[in-house]
């Protein structure tokens, strides 16, 4: 069996995390490749090595002397090094590193975090090194080339076999180091689970998977066992963020399932991704609940608008224009609602309103804000007659009071807004109705 085993920040945060690592690779008979995130928290109060490398690079932007803070990164490298008696020269690398920092790219100081961490991890494993510069390779537009870096990988597997391979960054064909976004080393761990065609890609994290909701709203809410990569997005998008929602898409066009686990609990059993979940006794109806505060509706009405053609594009036309992405669009026979992020519309909205009232001429336009989105995902929902109708009785008991209602055209979830102060509460409600009847 192959496996693609990526561990994330957290992971590999001191070297006791290191030694879960060679714990977790030497568990099973399983041909494994490695991806690694730069060292995480050691605890609450730390810092991330990634956002000590942001912050390195801000000093150096803003001709602020950033020693004490490379010194503090250093040092963890150092430290981890020394506990685990690796021989590679950390602090001499590192110090080569540091002497270069006014030359360097923003994205070439970030990504050392990765670098460095994945350096030691090779040894400590005893598979060969692998710089993802070498390997991921981006277009120069900064899109990723998966065709490129899929040959590349296949190709270094034949020379070198097992390897650790740093998470979050590639090149371009001239080697200019480029970043995925934040928690791209997700990312990283799916580009080569495809490119070796893996029967499975471990992501080891400090959570065992998936929740059903979030545990700041809902006390010890039920882990997801078992979950299809549409469900994922869904609940990802919506901030249930386990995993970098654009992971799933390199392994899901090659039908890998992801595993989600844990590294300080690896006897648990964590949550499977895949593409289809054949139906079980028991399944809950709702798989999950996710959710996010401070959105806004910009509702229109026009009489005999459903006669008219073109209303509808006219008014997206004018959020495009204003660089606005739309979130969801319901809509009435002679009325719509277009809903955007809070953020992005803080400066415009006025204009943007105007713009409506210049150009489609309507009846009342009206803004609603402070309004949080739930989304309610579960492919069991469209096999269950009258889900819906008990979601919203259930909250209509709770004195919840419904802002506006969407559903997706895939039949796995519902969306509905209500007022940003009934946010946490409804979704207790919706669990507590749902999920907290199931094991």
């Amino acid at each position: 069996m192959i496996k693609i085993t990526k561990f994330g920040g957290s992971s590999v945060a001191d070297a006791g995390q290191f030694k879960k690592v060679k714990r977790i690779i030497e568990s099973d008979d399983a041909r494994r490749f490695v991806v690694v995130s730069a060292a995480g928290k050691r605890n609450s109060g730390d810092n991330k090595i990634t956002d000590l490398l942001y912050l390195v690079d801000a000093h150096r932007t803003y001709h602020v002397d950033c020693t004490p803070l490379l010194d503090d990164i250093k040092q963890r490298f150092v430290d981890i090094a020394t506990e685990l008696n690796l021989s590679y020269p950390m602090a001499e690398k590192f110090d080569e590193f540091a002497a270069g920092i006014q030359t360097h790219s923003t994205e070439y100081i970030v990504s050392r975090g990765e670098y460095f961490t994945a350096q030691l991890m090779s040894e400590y494993l005893g598979f060969p090194f692998a710089d993802a510069a070498d390997y991921v390779r981006f277009h120069h537009d900064g899109t990723l080339d998966m065709e490129r870096s899929c040959e590349r990988i296949h190709d270094l597997v034949v020379r070198e076999g097992c390897f650790v391979l740093p998470g979050f960054y590639g090149a371009t064909s001239e080697g200019d180091v480029k970043l995925f976004s934040r928690g791209g080393g997700d990312i990283s761990g799916s580009i080569v689970a495809r490119a070796l065609n893996a029967d499975l890609y471990e992501n080891w994290t400090d959570v065992s998977g998936f929740l059903t909701a979030d545990p700041r709203i809902v006390p010890r809410p039920r882990a997801i066992r078992r979950i299809t990569f549409d469900e994922m997005h869904e609940l990802s998008y919506m901030g249930a963020s386990v995993l970098h929602e654009e992971a799933i898409f390199p392994v899901r066009e090659a039908n890998i399932p992801i595993a989600i686990l844990n590294t300080n609990h690896p006897e648990e059993r964590g949550t499977i991704i895949q593409e289809r979940v054949e139906p079980e006794e028991g399944d809950p109806v709702i798989t999950g609940i996710a959710g996010k505060k401070d959105f806004l509706t910009v509702h229109v009405s026009k009489t005999k608008m459903s006669n008219s053609v073109g209303v509808l594009s006219a008014a997206l036309n004018i959020f495009e224009r204003y660089g606005v992405s739309v979130e969801h669009v319901p809509t009435g026979i002679d009325s719509f609602g277009i809903v955007v992020n809070g953020a992005d519309v803080k400066d415009k909205i006025y204009a943007i309103v105007a713009d409506i009232q210049h150009e489609i001429k309507p009846d009342e336009v009206k803004v609603i804000d402070e309004l949080a989105l739930i989304s309610v995902v579960g492919r069991n929902m469209s096999n269950r007659p009258g889900t819906s109708g008990r979601l919203f009785d259930e909250l209509g008991k709770k004195g919840v009071n419904i802002r506006l209602i969407t559903q997706s055209s895939q039949e796995i979830n519902i969306i509905f807004g209500v007022n940003n102060a009934d946010f946490e509460r409804t979704i207790r409600v919706v669990y507590d109705a749902f999920l907290d009847e199931t094991e």
